[in-house]
């Protein structure tokens, strides 16, 4: 029996269909994101740790958001334009969700009802939230916008070992 959470389909900005399975024994790293916030720059950390850890099992994967203060306007084209223009990114990007309400995508569901945020929250307060899901599938940990992708470090290097 495989988990739920690794067969929600996911759609990449370019309209091909995945699931987390498709990323079996990997660990991913799962960040909803937005061109236009304070944390934009993150993407450039995001990248780092692709770059630092593809080749060991980790993968990044960016979701798109414009729930957080309309910061992330584009079309799916123009997101991942300058995403590659501004900050060379080259791990995968999927189409522009909403991660929470009533059309929430069913993978941020399934994340935020596993890994809840601080005093047990369900929802996602900002962009750049991030899930950590170890090699197995199961959920690792939540990390709040502030938290920069090079202090995921250690956790990652746990989860690869």
């Amino acid at each position: 029996m495989t988990d739920a959470l690794l067969d929600i389909p996911c759609t990449t900005i370019t309209g091909e269909q995945k699931t987390l399975a498709d990323f079996h024994g990997k660990a991913i790293l799962v960040v909803n994101t937005a061109s236009k916030c304070g944390f934009t720059p993150q993407y450039k950390g995001l990248e780092q740790l692709w770059q630092d850890y593809r080749e060991q099992g980790l993968v990044v994967l960016g979701f798109p958001c414009n729930q957080f203060g309309k910061q992330e306007p584009g079309s799916d084209g123009e997101i991942s334009q300058f995403c590659e223009l501004n900050f060379g990114v080259s791990f995968p990007l999927f189409k522009k969700i909403d991660v929470n309400g009533a059309d929430a995508h069913p993978l941020f569901v399934q994340l935020k009802q596993r890994a809840p945020g601080l005093l047990g929250s369900k929802g996602i307060k900002w962009n750049f939230t991030k899930f950590l899901i170890g090699k197995d599938g199961k959920l690792v940990k939540r990390f709040g916008p502030t938290t920069k992708p090079q202090e995921l470090d250690s956790e990652i290097q746990a989860l690869l070992k």
